[in-house]
């Protein structure tokens, strides 16, 4: 049986007490081992960061981007590896896999422009005399609460950014599939990164509380679902630590009847079914504008379901592969049950799939609902699977409001040959990320990812200069030189003994 360790101080360390089980969601069986970690264990770590840090944060930011540089050269040369060992924890077939770890290392890329973005603001004469320079410095020590659904990209873009400012990070993964994010964070090391600046932590519950609760953490990032994300911003807040923490979504699919429909079925296809539904930007709900355009896209999705191929993650035809575990198999079976209780008329029913040689493995097909209303509950929470939604909607001032009015304000597309519905509707909609015939519009790495309301809870979002701004505070300083004379042959006050002397470039990186 393989343990997976903690790695605290560059040296890898089971810990005792409980452990929880990892399985291949293949085939149901348990292939690995997780210690849950203690209040010990992340003292231990905190310890090891506030060691490292101060020297990490005294090496110069173009140092600090080679680091990044190199961290990314590696990743890049394990792609293979780290996508079939994602892929044997989470399920998601291995395509999924690799764009999981490329869109991480995006971020990663844009790490490496640091020395750019870090740059203050200068304003010379502000006063008689008195020039006024900003820095931007960083927190100390952060600590990053990952998800299971995708355990290469959301630990790249939390631990990237934090460290290329100057930041220690202790990363806590999904006790589900923690293996990629223990190996990133021995690449760090490979890379050049100091002991303790990446550290990796495992544990439940209880290891989450310490996280939130310990005096030496300065900022926590988190992403999973609302409820414990908002108990995860509170509990922070009340601790005293800045903290951002994502949450669920419900994500709509405005489709307009001018929409090209062959488009949007294949758009969706993979924007609601692709990775199981294990996607807080997945599309789980199509609005369609007018029965009759809701009519022609049913007919047109129900054969388009029917050729979508499950299978196991090593399947390089599958469109997508198991959920993560049983209890999750479950929780989605019985969304689906709720919607038919609740009504719903069930189109296409995934529940009772079963792949012939892994039988025990936690697979779902895919499922498709119509006539769904807004008072079902089945809509207004996300069920997080392999199932896709019809709303219908009679005019576009309905398809607005919505995702408008849902409580998740994650992501929302519209599908539209007309600039001027898409102008209004991505100017109107109270959703944080809009794509416009995009069916999952997350943004680029340079950008920043973060939704409204119940879908994110703190003021700055992920990555990009939002990511900067999260992870580093700005320091304003306002300075005035006493009056003075640099002659040529000497100086007062122990100055340069030159004008020329005042003028040598010092040798830097």
């Amino acid at each position: 049986m393989r343990n997976i360790d903690h790695l605290i101080a560059g040296t890898a360390g089971v810990g005792g007490g409980r452990t929880a089980d990892i399985f291949d969601p293949n085939n149901g069986s348990v292939q690995a081992r997780v210690p849950l970690g203690t209040a010990a264990d992340l003292d231990r770590a905190v310890t090891a960061a506030h060691a490292a840090q101060p020297g990490w944060a005294a090496t110069n930011p173009q140092r600090r981007a080679r680091v990044m540089f190199r961290f990314k050269e590696l990743v890049e040369r394990e792609m293979d590896a780290l996508a079939h060992l994602l892929s044997s924890e989470h399920g998601k077939v291995i395509a999924d896999s690799r764009g999981d770890i490329q869109r991480g290392l995006e971020v990663i890329e844009f790490c490496c422009g640091i020395p750019h973005i870090l740059k203050g603001e200068y304003t010379q004469g502000a006063g008689p005399g008195i020039d006024v320079y900003s820095m931007r410095q960083p927190l100390g020590l952060g600590a990053g609460i990952t998800p299971f659904n995708f355990p290469g990209m959301i630990p790249m873009w939390m631990f990237g950014p934090a460290i290329a400012c100057g930041n220690a990070f202790i990363l806590k993964p999904s006790e589900r599939d923690p293996s990629v994010p223990v190996r990133l964070a021995e690449l760090m090391l490979e890379a050049g990164a100091p002991e303790g600046i990446l550290q990796v932590v495992h544990g439940d519950k209880e290891m989450v509380d310490a996280i939130l609760d310990h005096p030496g953490i300065a900022a926590v990032s988190f992403v999973g679902s609302s409820d414990i994300a908002h108990y995860v911003y509170r509990r922070g807040v009340d601790a005293g630590k800045r903290v951002q923490a994502m949450g669920g979504a419900k994500n709509h699919g405005i489709v307009m009847p001018d929409a090209d429909l062959d488009q949007v079925v294949a758009d969706l296809s993979g924007a609601a079914f692709g990775s199981a539904g294990e996607r807080c930007m997945a599309l789980p709900v199509v609005v369609p504008v007018g029965d009759k355009t809701a009519d022609r896209l049913r007919d047109k999705l129900i054969p388009a379901i029917a050729a979508l191929r499950v299978g196991v993650s090593t399947d390089a035809d599958a469109h997508y592969g198991p959920v993560v575990n049983a209890a999750h198999k479950a929780r989605v079976e019985d969304w689906i049950q709720t919607g038919v209780d609740e009504g719903a008329e069930l189109v296409v029913d995934g529940r009772g799939f079963s792949l012939q040689g892994h039988e025990q493995g936690f697979f779902i097909g895919p499922s498709l609902f119509d006539h769904v209303t807004t008072a079902m509950k089945s809509y207004r929470e996300e069920i997080f699977g392999p199932v896709l939604q019809i709303v219908r909607a009679p005019d576009f001032e309905t398809a607005v409001r919505l995702p408008s009015e849902h409580q998740y304000g994650n992501g929302v597309a519209i599908f539209t040959r007309n600039g001027h519905a898409a102008r209004e509707f991505a100017a109107r909609v109270n959703v944080g990320m809009v794509g416009i015939n995009v069916p999952i519009p997350v943004p680029v790495a340079y950008h920043s990812f973060g939704g409204w309301k119940r879908s994110a809870f703190g003021d700055i979002n992920q990555h990009g200069t939002e990511g900067v701004r999260f992870w580093t505070r700005t320091k304003t300083v306002t300075q005035r030189w006493p009056d003075g004379s640099v002659l040529p042959g000497g100086s007062e006050g122990g100055g340069p003994s030159r004008v020329q002397d005042a003028f040598v470039i010092p040798t830097m990186g």
